[in-house]
């Protein structure tokens, strides 16, 4: 293991958090509110990271698979821990919420335990933003596309941070992958926050809730979320940049590059967008002819959003649809679990992996009955997917539904039902915010005890690190030499 190398990476990510932690404290001044709790906590970053930053000097540069798994892990825990700071630091909440929240934060879950988001300062709302927003396209390979400033390679670590079926660089090199990654993501984000701003919503919230959208990670500035505009035009913009965020970033680059029809021609983008027009046909069904709803139906409009915030796990509302029929609840639940397509920012098991599962399925019930049939290779994209990637998709989906399980029975342990218990475990570790019961698109997570925050943050750091990077560091194999 290459612990000074992790150890001086480490200094460069609290120096990076310390950096964006001045931006809230110049939004305070602008806003008239307290500079001191983010200068505070922007202190203790720059101070303990830049030492060990500017200290340790590796000599080994080298960045081996272990060393990704364990430095990838690494940041993401360091980023919460630091990330909670100024939470406690104003005042606002406990350590143990501010932990969870710089985790919904960072993972984009979008899970919150602010009660009066309102009556939250403003400069701190816009720090909120800033940790979904820097989650989203990853804080990793954020700092790998600065690495050649340090002579350090990244693909090991792009590899752990960026863990689906399939890692395409659309660059030789990673740092230039993830830079011009970071150009498009950036751009999507300045346009939908001058697309809102023409919609009609203020500076300040469009700006949040661009870079909240953007990340698919869902922290609003109201309490009803952006249902709270009441503004069709806002709606549709942000509809439209939900499913550009829940697109494969690569096929965005494509686009930029031209070659917009190869684009078309993807398997996933087509599954994805297929099953986004199912889901929406079965819920309007659902609201609109089945019995077993308890409120008014919900517009068209609302129906179109509500399933696009589901499945690409942003977690906005519009309309509580808690009050709709159990078909639609059914379906949004199979939402949470399917997420978006690989390669964008949202969470979920992922369009890709459901396409070659569905593949492999297919193989085999074609060579079923069939004593001496042998069973062809699953293929995507004109080429044959290897054995591996097949049977590591079937591992992902056991490992997947037992950490659900689990928290589910943690739920369900301290006293809340089935539903709430069910849901909370899906949202959590599949990164979507709000679920079902007790945790509605318009209620929050305050109410649970300590033990079963700890745990619900634990789930979405895996789950935002697709599992296999965080929980293979207890493998007790891994720490062997």
């Amino acid at each position: 293991m290459n612990i000074l190398l992790a150890t001086q990476l480490a200094g460069w990510l609290l120096v990076l958090i310390g950096g964006f932690q001045l931006l809230p404290a110049i939004a305070a001044l602008a806003f008239d509110e307290p500079m001191a709790p983010y200068l505070v906590s922007a202190g203790v970053s720059l101070l303990l990271g830049l030492p060990v930053a500017l200290g340790v000097r590796p000599q080994n540069l080298r960045v081996r698979p272990r060393d990704g798994f364990f430095i990838v892990s690494s940041a993401w825990l360091l980023a919460s821990v630091f990330g909670a700071l100024p939470y406690i630091t104003t005042g606002t909440l406990s350590p143990v919420d501010a932990l969870f929240e710089s985790v919904a934060g960072f993972t984009t879950t979008g899970s919150t335990v602010l009660v009066a988001i309102e009556e939250t300062p403003r400069a701190l709302l816009l720090w909120r933003s800033l940790t979904q927003w820097l989650g989203g396209m990853g804080i990793v390979v954020f700092t790998i596309a600065l690495m050649p400033i340090l002579g350090i390679g990244g693909m090991q670590l792009f590899k752990a941070e960026v863990p689906g079926p399939v890692t395409e660089k659309i660059r030789p090199r990673v740092a230039e992958t993830a830079r011009r990654l970071w150009l498009i993501y950036v751009g999507l984000t300045s346009a939908e926050w001058a697309a809102l701003m023409i919609a009609g919503m203020p500076g300040f919230d469009a700006l949040c809730h661009s870079l909240t959208t953007l990340s698919t990670g869902g922290f609003s500035t109201r309490s009803a979320s952006i249902g709270a505009y009441g503004s069709a035009a806002v709606d549709w913009v942000v509809i439209v940049f939900m499913l550009l965020a829940g697109i494969n970033f690569v096929l965005h680059y494509r686009v930029i590059t031209g070659r917009g029809r190869a684009v078309l021609q993807d398997s996933e983008l087509r599954y994805f967008l297929v099953v986004v027009a199912v889901a929406i046909v079965f819920v309007v069904l659902g609201t609109w002819q089945a019995p077993g709803g308890d409120g008014p139906r919900p517009l068209f409009r609302e129906v179109v959003f509500n399933v696009i915030s589901i499945v690409t796990t942003t977690g906005y509302a519009t309309a509580d649809f808690e009050r709709w029929s159990s078909l639609s609840h059914l379906v949004l639940l199979s939402l949470m679990i399917l997420g978006a397509m690989a390669g964008s920012t949202s969470g979920g098991v992922k369009s890709l992996r459901a396409v070659l599962a569905l593949r492999a399925m297919r193989n085999v019930f074609s060579t079923a009955g069939h004593r001496n049939a042998v069973q062809p290779p699953v293929h995507y994209g004109g080429k044959s997917v290897p054995d591996d990637i097949v049977a590591s998709i079937w591992v992902f989906l056991g490992v997947y539904f037992l950490l659900v399980g689990l928290m589910a029975v943690v739920v369900a342990a301290a006293g809340y039902d089935l539903v709430t218990a069910i849901s909370g475990g899906v949202t959590a570790v599949g990164n979507v915010g709000p679920g079902l019961g007790e945790i509605g698109p318009f209620d929050h997570f305050a109410h649970f005890p300590t033990t079963v925050k700890l745990c619900f943050a634990l789930c979405m750091i895996a789950g935002r690190l697709e599992l296999f990077t965080l929980l293979v560091l207890l493998s007790p194999g891994f720490w062997r030499r």
